[in-house]
């Protein structure tokens, strides 16, 4: 193979796109924090049982596991986690709801225009890499019309620990691929120093932006391969991609 052949090669490769939810591609005004301190009233009588907890960048299977402790003072196990979760599921939407309502519920600039243009190259494979179990992920998305994009993910349910769930979509992006890809074709996309932390513990390229929850300072200390306020710069987030 020839230098010009080797180059078309490296460009042909497909390029795997996870983006967190919870402050990166929405913000839902709180939505599942006030959903899960209901569900843990309506099943323990207990009001704001993680209210104070610091849910972002964790996955549902730790932030439940921690409601669940604080609402009971019992140790969790995997079965209280389950109907914790069905109840959660069965408020969520009522606060997604509330919060279009009442404008809380937005979308960072430049991120419909991004989502759009990447949809539409066949090199890039775009997922979730959620702490969110996929149905709440999902209620989450529903408004904003992101859910078509995303046909894979890695997802809370699938382990307490965000880097093992990036594997899980990597391994489920595998499928989807037509070509192959390696970690430095994996892109992880989130709004907390987890979010970076995870990716680099997974061995992929890290993106933080600064539309959720950290402050700026503690995302630039967590050392991304990439940092940004937003995603209005188009060619600039296809460049970080190499899909210029």
């Amino acid at each position: 193979m020839d230098h010009e052949a080797g180059e078309d090669r490296l460009k042909a490769l497909v390029k795997i796109l996870l983006f967190d939810v919870d402050g990166t591609l929405i913000r839902a005004g709180g939505a599942g924090r006030k959903a899960l301190n209901r569900a843990a009233q309506r099943l323990y009588g207990k009001k704001r049982a993680c209210s104070e907890l610091f849910l972002a960048g964790r996955t549902d299977l730790y932030n439940f596991g921690e409601a669940y402790r604080v609402a009971t003072g019992k140790k969790t196990t995997r079965a209280a986690i389950e109907t914790l979760h069905r109840e959660y599921l069965k408020h969520l939407p009522h606060y997604v709801r509330a919060a279009i309502r009442d404008g809380s519920y937005r979308i960072p600039p430049g991120l419909k225009t991004l989502l759009k243009h990447l949809s539409r190259d066949q090199r890039v494979l775009l997922g979730l890499g959620t702490g969110n179990m996929e149905k709440g992920a999902r209620i989450k998305l529903e408004p904003s019309g992101f859910n078509v994009y995303f046909l894979f993910g890695g997802y809370g349910s699938d382990s307490f620990h965000r880097p093992s769930l990036l594997k899980r979509a990597a391994l489920r992006a595998k499928e989807l691929a037509r070509e192959p890809f390696g970690p430095d074709d994996v892109y992880v996309i989130g709004d907390t120093p987890l979010d970076v932390a995870a990716g680099k513990e997974a061995g992929f390229k890290t993106i933080a932006v600064g539309t959720g929850f950290a402050r700026w300072k503690d995302l630039a200390a967590s050392r991304p391969d990439h940092l940004t306020r937003d995603f209005r710069d188009l060619k600039k987030w296809l460049s970080w991609f190499g899909l210029e």
